[in-house]
């Protein structure tokens, strides 16, 4: 292990993993157990999966014919409803993206410190990482239910890499959302989008410092920006 070099800040949904089909499962099992069906697509959703279960839930009401009646607090019904749906399957289908575990260790043994700040609960965060098998690289953990604030507010940017031991003018973070392109700008700190989810290349679309095509690539980036 050579020494503290910085620290690379990890979102997890959509970043570290494919969480897409499990995600919308759960929310398709709020719409099943109303008898609307299958409002979502595991494939074509998968963007929507990604910015969180109250978004899922937002968009799947949104295609409900307008003469079915629901309740007007029928998402922030779902929305524990949908926690619980997710935590019977939330390893299901997901996996990790081709090169995590190998950047992972690089990354380790380049002495960077790893964290992760997510805006999943942070129960399902620990058990999601476990069951990945990739929770010890994570010195940091930094979920939605940690502070009082959630992403795109930097606090909790700032919290998990000083968990991890680090600066946060030694930082970045990877991410894949425009949440994270903002949380990065509040923060002061450099923003790297991965370039292989939902949207492609598009992804550069918001306008992130720099796109990452594979995870192959991420410790050579992070020894070019934490030198």
């Amino acid at each position: 292990m050579g020494m503290d070099r910085g620290t690379v800040v990890f979102d997890l949904d959509g970043t570290l993993a494919d969480t897409a089909a499990d995600l919308i499962a759960a929310a398709n099992a709020c719409f099943e157990s109303r008898a609307l069906g299958r409002l979502l697509d595991p494939a074509a959703d998968a963007g929507i999966a990604f910015h969180g279960g109250r978004a899922m839930l937002r968009a799947g009401y949104a295609r409900v014919p307008a003469d079915t009646l629901l309740p007007p607090d029928a998402e922030e019904v779902d929305f524990p409803r949908l926690l619980s749906f997710y935590d019977d399957c939330l390893a299901d289908s997901t996996r990790l993206y081709d090169g995590v575990e190998a950047a992972l260790h690089a990354l380790a043994a380049d002495g960077f410190q790893l964290a992760v700040c997510t805006n999943k609960p942070l129960t399902l965060a620990e058990k999601l990482l476990s069951a990945l098998n990739v929770r010890e690289h994570f010195k940091g953990m930094i979920a939605a239910d940690s502070l009082p604030v959630r992403k795109p507010d930097p606090r909790p940017y700032r919290a998990a890499v000083a968990q991890a031991g680090g600066e946060v003018a030694r930082s970045f973070l990877l991410g894949d959302t425009e949440t994270d392109v903002k949380t990065a700008r509040a923060a002061g700190v450099r923003v790297s989008l991965i370039g292989f989810g939902p949207e492609g290349a598009g992804i550069s679309r918001l306008a992130p410092d720099h796109v990452l095509d594979r995870f192959a690539d991420l410790p050579a980036l992070a020894r070019e920006w934490l030198a």
